[in-house]
């Protein structure tokens, strides 16, 4: 029997090991959890981007050349509303209101603070003093209406038939709608534009050549509005459809062909399933990862050609207004309309990456 070193005691138990207090391993606790671990790195990425994206747009426009508080100021000394005097003492104020004092620094911080704590744009040169904002709002829903749905149905439509001029390679039709494709897809927005109300409105005289809607109609939501407004805006959505419907059926069928010969299809096959089946369940289930991811890059694109398009159609959308204020070096207009475009596609994007991995779960590992 063991004796204490002391000699007076028995035996004593030996303290028993501490137990390391409880640790929380983030790593460890996303490594469990790899779609929130996706999740998060696709928000951070897109909190960078956003915030990249916003000091570009404010930098580039700040190195544009000119001085529109200025040249605001001679307009109005030329029709009279200002005399010479009057305009030195309000120059100060349009700088310190349109957040032109100071150095470039300074102008940042205003910037953002007017962005994120104010929510205000600031005033628009385009309407002066009302806000950039309430110019935007007005011109978001024609822009919405004609941009959103054209592109959707263009995507829609493009993956149908580039799904079925794959499937039916070799044919003389599938052959001869891929070369008219190919040979339209490089084609620009407005060209096709330029074609359609030469042709639809000009020629044939079918559809209105400009405008959103016939003044003549009282605006809501009344049948004759609804038709005047779907009247005028066929030409200017068949501009962006046209092409890209050709856009969208190339990509699809270079996705679908190699496919072809897959074991999975000639099982199908075998078991005696339809072929519209096979290209609808199997075939073109292959097309929807890439094909979404595309189509939430290519938002910037199609906004860029739709900017030409209303100012063709002088259709009262972004484009339109984004024109009309670059003309002036309307910077709050023009910043907002390119912050919202940004944070559109951005916003599109981070939505699409969430759905990814619905579609395939082997998004979620990616890294």
């Amino acid at each position: 029997m063991a004796r204490h070193p002391n000699g007076l005691g028995a035996l004593q138990a030996e303290p028993a090991t501490a137990q390391p207090p409880f640790a929380f391993d983030p790593r460890v606790w996303l490594a469990k959890r790899p779609f929130i671990a996706y999740a998060l790195r696709r928000f951070l990425l897109f909190l960078i981007t956003l915030w990249g994206a916003l000091t570009v747009v404010f930098l580039f426009f700040r190195m544009i050349p000119g001085d529109p508080i200025q040249a605001y100021i001679t307009s109005l000394e030329q029709v009279g509303v200002y005399n010479v005097e009057a305009s030195r003492e309000v120059l100060e104020h349009y700088r310190r209101v349109f957040g032109l004092e100071g150095n470039l620094f300074q102008q940042y911080l205003f910037y953002l603070n007017q962005l994120f704590v104010e929510r205000d744009l600031g005033p628009a040169l385009i309407n002066y003093p009302t806000s950039a904002q309430v110019g935007i709002l007005r011109a978001l829903p024609w822009t919405i209406g004609l941009l959103g749905l054209s592109a959707v149905f263009a995507w829609t439509l493009g993956i149908l038939l580039g799904g079925v001029v794959g499937w039916l390679r070799g044919r003389w039709y599938a052959e001869w709608l891929t070369n008219v494709a190919v040979g339209l897809s490089h084609v620009p927005f407005y060209f096709v534009g330029l074609m359609i109300v030469f042709v639809f409105a000009y020629r044939l005289n079918w559809f209105p050549s400009s405008a959103a809607y016939n003044p003549a109609y009282e605006r809501g939501f009344n049948l004759d509005f609804i038709l005047s407004v779907i009247r005028h805006g066929t030409l200017p959505a068949l501009s962006i459809v046209v092409i890209g419907v050709m856009n969208w059926m190339i990509s699809t069928r270079m996705l679908i062909v190699p496919t072809l010969g897959e074991d999975y299809l000639t099982f199908a096959d075998a078991k005696g399933l339809s072929s519209q089946r096979i290209l609808t369940q199997y075939a073109l289930r292959n097309c929807y990862l890439p094909q979404v991811t595309a189509f939430g890059i290519s938002l910037g694109g199609i906004f860029n050609g739709n900017v030409l398009v209303e100012g063709l159609f002088n259709y009262p959308g972004l484009g339109a207004l984004l024109i009309q204020a670059i003309g002036i070096l309307d910077f709050n207009t023009i910043q907002g309309i390119i912050t919202m475009t940004v944070v559109v596609v951005l916003v599109a994007n981070l939505i699409i990456d969430m759905i990814l991995p619905l579609l395939d779960p082997r998004v979620k590992y990616w890294r």
